[in-house]
């Protein structure tokens, strides 16, 4: 495995409920849940008293309220989040040029290579840890280690306003006790079927030969058998290169008839492709997303060889893949959306890095 690289991944803790306790003292210590308490509304985050009554972000918001009764649900404040991800973004650059940020409140930074001469990548961690709280009076959460993959995981190990170092010798070891459900690109659907087949930790991971786990999950069979064994190369990559992009909506109510669904499926086309032409952008791979009445998601893809560059071949796409999941339809289903990936924009440039210690 390569191992020459110094990978840091910052995740701020409870980062819009964080931003919401600091700015209005009355709400510290409190349970809360930023996003609405509609009958359909979904909580956006939750604060870590919150999740203490398994209150989790993308949990149905009445769910939420019967965990706990005295859940306060405050409005997102979206202005303030972005202004805030700018200030940790701003200290991410001042140690080095290498920042590839994943969402608002978290990013990997490679500091193989890095502006402030500091001896170790842990040290740097910890620095900028400090100085993310003395900005912004918000705690993060760090993983150290020499790949995206094993800094991503270890971030979440010593949450919150923790740090976790794997280094090369420490790797093997600590991949193989992880669970299957911290495994970073395993959700609970491929979790329940790596238990079907006896996969519960890395170790059991690591026993499946490459073509097993491409036989079981496609070519997703690869990054699994690779990560089990801490094989990451992917760079941080500076150069945000968007990788999909898509539309949903969820509905006031829950639809179960084919026909109004294919109507709902055909405004979502237009909006989605009024948004690939706005960027000039083309797609190889077309997915439809389901969320059911009972908040169980669903997807299904379709690829092809050349860009879909005409709109009614992605509409009569989107139709055969809704068609598919006509036997589950009378669940009800609140949500649907379209995203196109395999997009023109894609690019795979490495990057070139030196060394230095953890």
């Amino acid at each position: 495995m390569e191992s020459n690289r110094k990978i840091i991944h910052i995740d701020m803790d409870a980062f819009f409920a964080s931003i919401e306790q600091r700015d209005n003292p009355s709400l510290r210590g409190k349970p809360i849940a930023v996003g609405s308490p509609d009958p359909r509304g979904v909580v956006a985050t939750a604060s870590y008293e919150a999740r203490k009554y398994g209150i989790h972000s993308a949990m149905a918001s009445q769910l939420a309220k019967k965990k706990c009764p005295g859940l306060i649900f405050v409005k997102p404040h979206f202005d303030v989040y972005k202004e805030v991800s700018r200030q940790i973004q701003s200290i991410f650059s001042e140690y080095t040029d290498l920042v590839e940020p994943l969402s608002l409140d978290e990013a990997f930074l490679d500091v193989t290579y890095h502006k402030k001469g500091r001896p170790s990548a842990t040290l740097i961690a910890l620095e900028i840890k400090q100085r993310i709280l003395d900005t912004t009076k918000l705690t993060a959460s760090a993983g150290v280690s020499f790949n995206k993959f094993l800094a991503k995981v270890a971030s979440d190990i010593k949450k919150p306003n923790g740090i976790f170092v794997v280094t090369p010798a420490d790797a093997n070891t600590f991949i193989s006790n992880l669970e299957i459900e911290k495994f970073f690109g395993v959700g609970k659907v491929t979790a329940e079927k790596f238990h079907r087949i006896g996969i519960r930790t890395g170790q059991d991971l690591q026993k499946l030969e490459r073509m097993d786990l491409i036989r079981l999950f496609g070519k997703t069979g690869n990054y699994y058998y690779d990560i089990a064994r801490g094989i990451d190369n992917r760079p941080v990559n500076p150069t945000y290169i968007r990788k999909s992009i898509g539309t949903e909506e969820t509905f006031d109510q829950d639809f179960s008839d084919l026909t109004t669904l294919n109507g709902k499926l055909n405004e979502i086309g237009e909006e989605l492709w009024v948004r690939m032409d706005k960027r000039k952008t083309f797609g190889k791979t077309l997915t439809l997303k389901i969320k059911y009445a009972d908040f169980e998601q669903n997807t299904r893809s379709k690829t092809f060889q050349s860009f879909i560059t005409q709109k009614e071949q992605m509409k009569s796409t989107a139709m055969e893949l809704l068609l598919n999941c006509k036997n589950e339809l009378f669940r009800g289903v609140r949500l649907l959306g379209l995203t196109f990936s395999n997009l023109n924009t894609e690019s795979t440039d490495d990057a070139i890095q030196l060394t230095i210690e953890f």
